[in-house]
């Protein structure tokens, strides 16, 4: 699996070099007995406190786009503080992603307190995902009755003898173009009835991408 290693300290001050040294090193032992591939290393010098941190940002960036699936740090820590930590925790989550730890020599284990607020978040935000999906759904069934039809844009290929799913290309790049996330695009297109994962529409949508440069 594909890992990003993030360091932090939370001042700029010159005594805080070493300490990036050494998680840096330390983390970089940890991926290789780990048999994970580093596919980026984000080092910042920022409180802990703060969620607006562009290194931060990044990662989750990343994952979100499914280029990494795990997270390496120090420790918890590392990650955020307080309120910044929680939220933190679950956006690595929503996205699929997962946090390993040298400080516990593995999978990151949560306090059951932090366990409680984040179940806690992720019911909440369940609600509001299924709301969400609902106004697409409704929005999609009212502009198939009014004569859209997607079925037009399936594009049925076999590669290898393994049939592909059925995905409608041309409306996950409209969709993308329009500025909605690739779980979001998911989420649409199950709508129409296609069930395709975040990261099979973000793998058509890079095929679709890559195809378009070559033809430059």
């Amino acid at each position: 699996m594909n890992a990003i290693i993030y360091c932090r300290v939370s001042t700029k001050k010159e005594t805080q070099e070493s300490s990036l040294a050494r998680q840096k090193e330390e983390l970089q032992k940890f991926a290789a007995q780990s048999g994970f591939t580093i596919h980026k290393m984000i080092e910042e010098k920022h409180s802990g406190y703060d969620i607006d941190r562009n290194g931060i940002l990044e990662v989750l960036d990343m994952l979100k786009e499914g280029v990494a699936e795990v997270l390496l740090i120090q420790d918890e820590t590392r990650l955020g503080r307080g309120n910044a930590k929680i939220a933190l925790l679950h956006a690595i989550h929503k996205y699929g992603g997962t946090i390993y730890t040298v400080n516990q020599n593995g999978e990151l284990q949560l306090s059951e307190a932090d366990s409680m607020v984040l179940e806690i978040v992720s019911i909440v935000e369940e609600f509001q995902r299924k709301l969400h999906n609902l106004k697409i759904k409704r929005g999609m069934e009212k502009a198939v009755r009014e004569g859209y039809k997607p079925e037009r844009n399936l594009k049925d290929q076999h590669y290898g003898g393994r049939e592909r799913k059925s995905v409608p290309i041309e409306e996950i790049v409209n969709l993308r173009n329009r500025g909605l996330t690739f779980h979001e695009i998911a989420a649409t297109l199950k709508g129409f009835g296609y069930e395709a994962s975040k990261a099979t529409v973000h793998r058509r949508y890079k095929e679709h991408v890559d195809e378009q440069e070559q033809k430059l």
